[in-house]
């Protein structure tokens, strides 16, 4: 496995994580027929994505995963550190 294959991967899953959130977190603000539209068109996109992902080498599919698992806990420790401060 190509470390630097796997840490590149990692930060791109952890990109594709940060991208997706804030999407949806914009398609919540919508009204409920262009909501239903982004969300669907979000999933193609990222279905796409992990399609193209799996067809790789074992060493970027083990990143983009590493990547993804570990963005979504270390963006909520940061998001509350802002909001501690904040206060």
């Amino acid at each position: 496995m190509d470390t630097l294959t796997a840490l590149a991967s990692a930060a791109f899953g952890s990109t594709v994580y940060l991208t997706a959130l804030s999407t949806v977190k914009w398609l919540n603000q919508r009204d409920p027929k262009a909501k239903t539209i982004g969300l669907i068109a979000t999933g193609i996109v990222l279905c796409a994505v992990i399609g193209l992902i799996a067809v790789a080498s074992k060493s970027v599919v083990v990143g983009f995963i590493v990547g993804a698992v570990l963005t979504p806990p270390v963006h909520r420790i940061l998001q509350r550190r802002k909001q501690v401060t904040r206060s």
